[in-house]
């Protein structure tokens, strides 16, 4: 026996419906193949994605300032140096000075020292406290200077006169020595004090 007409056509009805539905689950989209490839990087370009501050980027930064620290601690050095230098200059000086101011006034006594041994040896405690002051001196650098001969030279003696000319010299010259010269290493604590001749004309 026959199915009935309806049942059949119930039954086509349903399958038109579920293709239907299956047609429409799968979207249609087209694949672009040139925004797939700007998508990706070329080989060997660097990933502009990618984050900065890597191993490489921190040992850079890690070098630079350890250069700067070093070039500060080679001008901190040499600054250092320098004012040492100076340092070291200035107390030199001022120990000169002191030495200097100590010392011009005691020139006078061993200009009277030396004027009571033209008259004879010095005896008993004043020959004692002479040779302890004229060692004392000494040791602080004290040097006499100036003799009968030498050449004058105006920036060590004080020409107190000129006293004629001279056959014997070729030079302004060293006749007598009024007072003698007294220097502390270079430096003239006092001028010697002299009479001085001159060469003939020729």
């Amino acid at each position: 026996m026959a199915p009935p007409a309806r049942a059949a056509g119930d039954g086509e009805r349903v399958e038109e419906h579920s293709f239907g539905e299956t047609a429409g689950e799968i979207p249609d989209e087209s694949f672009d193949p040139d925004a797939a490839s700007a998508e990706s990087p070329e080989p060997g370009e660097p990933d502009e994605s990618a984050e900065p501050g890597g191993p490489a980027d921190e040992l850079a930064l890690v070098r630079t300032a350890l250069e700067e620290r070093t070039l500060d601690l080679q001008r901190l050095q040499a600054e250092f140096l320098n004012y040492k230098r100076r340092v070291d200059r200035d107390r030199e000086l001022i120990r000169e000075n002191a030495t200097y101011q100590a010392l011009a006034p005691i020139t006078e006594v061993l200009d009277t020292i030396e004027r009571a041994r033209e008259h004879g040896p010095l005896e008993d405690g004043f020959k004692a406290v002479a040779d302890q002051l004229e060692r004392v001196v000494a040791g602080l650098g004290l040097t006499r200077f100036g003799a009968v001969g030498d050449p004058f030279d105006p920036t060590v003696h004080e020409a107190l006169s000129h006293i004629g000319e001279d056959p014997d010299v070729e030079v302004t010259t060293c006749k007598v020595i009024a007072k003698a010269g007294y220097r502390i290493g270079d430096r003239v604590v006092r001028a010697a004090q002299v009479l001085v001749v001159d060469p003939v004309d020729a």
